[in-house]
């Protein structure tokens, strides 16, 4: 399956003085894809939350910045899901112009209890949905 596609533009107010688009800028568009990402596949975040009693959170982030978007141009954010094990998701999260890499970034989400923030186990019908229906799983090794 293909990876989500989150397309957007960049705005003056994700810009530096030099109108290219501030580090900062591309972890809230990879934000805003995952979100998009997992509603497309019918676990929006309110709905995880109250059924299921869990929310994810950002473990981990690394992003590599291969060239600049700049004011005005039409970027794309692709998400795919790369593992599922049992309390994480790992990503890997591309902004991009024209086919061509602007960042990469390899996110690792947790699955956490709503209360009281432990880590819990990634309830088995969003396994089946981010796994299946999101992008294509691969589980990692030993998970």
């Amino acid at each position: 399956m293909r990876p989500h596609s989150y397309p957007l533009r960049v705005y003056f107010e994700d810009t530096d003085a030099g109108g290219m688009a501030y580090h900062a800028a591309y972890l809230r568009w990879a934000e805003r894809a995952r979100t998009e990402a997992l509603r497309e596949a019918g676990l929006p975040h309110q709905e995880m939350m109250e059924r299921h009693g869990v929310i994810l959170v950002v473990r981990r982030v690394e992003v590599q910045y291969v060239r600049p978007a700049r004011l005005d141009d039409a970027v794309t954010v692709e998400t795919r899901v790369l593992a599922v094990r049992g309390v994480t998701i790992l990503l890997d999260q591309r902004a991009r112009k024209g086919g061509a890499d602007l960042a990469v970034m390899r996110v690792e989400l947790a699955c956490l209890d709503r209360t009281d923030l432990r880590p819990r186990r990634i309830p088995g019908p969003w396994r089946v949905v981010i796994g299946g229906e999101m992008a294509p799983a691969v589980t990692a090794p030993g998970a």
